[in-house]
């Protein structure tokens, strides 16, 4: 009887979502409609991978070594530029990102700090080397500065995430023991911190070493001016050329720099 009873006991109606349903319609009315409006020569894409295969050819079947002196010394002003703009980063961003974190600053200045946090990672690098440019002209110091403003945003972030991170234990100990704010954040942060603001500060130098061939591209000098200049008179095996010098020297330093963030993160490994 009560198997009968519990057949015959209706299913409760599927929820609805209608905002669901009108979401989807909008997305993809918006994706449809910028297909439609973008000129783009459909019919070409039939003739891409022959072309990338050609143009593949090009750079790579006989590389233009000659060039590689003047290759390796402006990859080498790219490298300073980064790193020059992760330094002056850092210094910029790790004091503010300090009163950003909850706890440790007015509810006022958080909210301004991290909106412009928000802000600053939101316009590109080259976009900001434009603005710089008009005052610094187009010098490795432009590139530097404008990876330095873009790393604020992003370390300044990073940061005061790191630092809402750390267990309150050794915090509460230190303000039990009467420590101020200041303190606090010397002994009762800094110390369990620093291994997360290390990493953060390598993994921002890699990002910087591709960010500065790209802001060669403007002018600023590095391996991106020189692969500009090329592409601009077609001059293929030269271009493959800096792009082998670009793909061995990023590959290399994005595994050194993992290589010491792993150790700074997770130790010395026990054979």
């Amino acid at each position: 009887m009560t198997l009968l009873a519990a057949r015959r006991t209706p299913l409760p109606e599927r929820p609805r979502h209608p905002w669901r349903a009108v979401l989807w319609t909008a997305v993809t009315v918006v994706v449809v409609a910028a297909f439609w409006s973008v000129d783009i020569a459909w019919a070409r894409l039939l003739d891409l991978p022959a072309e990338i295969v050609r143009y593949l050819w090009l750079m790579f079947a006989s590389p233009n070594w000659s060039k590689l002196p003047e290759a390796l010394w402006q990859t080498w002003r790219s490298v300073e530029m980064a790193w020059v703009g992760t330094i002056l980063g850092i210094v910029i961003a790790t004091p503010l990102s300090l009163p950003a974190a909850r706890g440790f600053g007015p509810a006022p200045v958080r909210v301004v700090l991290r909106l412009v946090f928000s802000v600053i990672r939101a316009v590109p690098e080259l976009i900001i080397a434009i603005i710089i440019l008009s005052v610094t002209g187009l010098t490795p110091l432009t590139g530097a500065i404008a990876l330095a403003v873009n790393g604020v945003g992003t370390l300044g972030k990073w940061g005061y995430e790191a630092v809402e991170a750390v267990p309150p234990g050794p915090v509460e100990a230190a303000r039990a023991a009467g420590g101020s704010t200041a303190q606090v954040l010397r002994w009762g942060i800094w110390p369990q911190a620093t291994p997360t603001f290390l990493s953060f500060w390598l993994y921002r130098f890699e990002i910087n070493v591709r960010a500065s061939a790209v802001l060669g591209l403007i002018g600023v000098g590095g391996i991106g001016d020189m692969l500009t200049s090329y592409t601009q008179y077609r001059e293929w095996s030269t271009v493959g050329m800096l792009l082998i010098v670009v793909i061995v020297v990023t590959m290399s330093i994005d595994a050194v720099s993992g290589a010491i963030r792993r150790r700074i993160m997770e130790g010395a490994r026990v054979g």
